[in-house]
């Protein structure tokens, strides 16, 4: 056994948990899983983002407690240098810190318009005007990203920033969403990750009475 736990929620439903989750696989961190109880309805409103604080994921490493993405990324980073989670260049490293820190305290429309279920497909889907904003501010994003490190990923190889967005790829892929051919390749990248593949064949595996979605995102 391990001596770091990784608290998670749904693989299906929880981008916080998928982002967390990818993180400590491209670190290297060897940990155990720890999902939490999803029939007790405090955790189904941490899941749907509805409780006051979201402790998941939530890493314990080393006496250490970390329930913030961003901070679980420090921290890893800090412990497993090697690891590189963060670009070498100076330069790339502050416009992925930034990027980074765009979709971990915003899109809020996003998220609540298109919610991530890995299981879900909706060829033909209104997103409502609100989103939309978000959804280009992403292109933008995304695009000068690629077009200005390389791909495939984000800034040439997988960093935080991909950790950080891999859920959106799913939201977009769920919800249809227009894309270019260079994000669409980026996204088809995201999927093709070793670890994207894990990650979902545990989602397709949970059983769908996991979380009773009765409150709209």
């Amino acid at each position: 056994m391990s001596d770091a736990v990784l608290t998670i929620s749904s693989k299906n439903y929880s981008s916080w948990s998928l982002r967390g989750w990818l993180l400590c696989k491209m670190a290297g961190l060897d940990f155990d899983e720890k999902p939490v109880d999803l029939s007790h309805a405090a955790s189904r409103q941490e899941l749907l983002l509805l409780s006051p604080s979201v402790l998941v994921p939530r890493l314990s490493h080393d006496g250490v407690e970390i329930w913030d993405t961003l901070a679980i990324a420090e921290y890893l980073n800090e412990v497993f240098p090697e690891a590189h989670l963060w670009p070498r260049d100076r330069f790339r490293r502050a416009h992925c810190r930034a990027v980074s820190g765009e979709i971990h305290s915003g899109f809020y429309n996003l998220r609540s318009a298109l919610p991530m279920n890995l299981k879900a497909r909706h060829e033909k889907f209104k997103v409502f005007s609100g989103a939309r904003p978000d959804i280009e501010r992403i292109r933008t994003i995304w695009t000068e990203c690629l077009e200005s490190h390389g791909g495939p990923f984000l800034f040439g190889r997988p960093t935080v920033a991909d950790a950080m967005y891999a859920p959106v790829c799913t939201r977009f892929r769920t919800y249809a969403v227009e894309l270019t051919p260079l994000l669409r390749a980026y996204c088809d990248t995201v999927f093709d990750w070793d670890l994207m593949k894990e990650w979902t064949e545990g989602a397709v595996a949970e059983p769908d009475e996991i979380v009773e979605l009765e409150v709209e995102f």
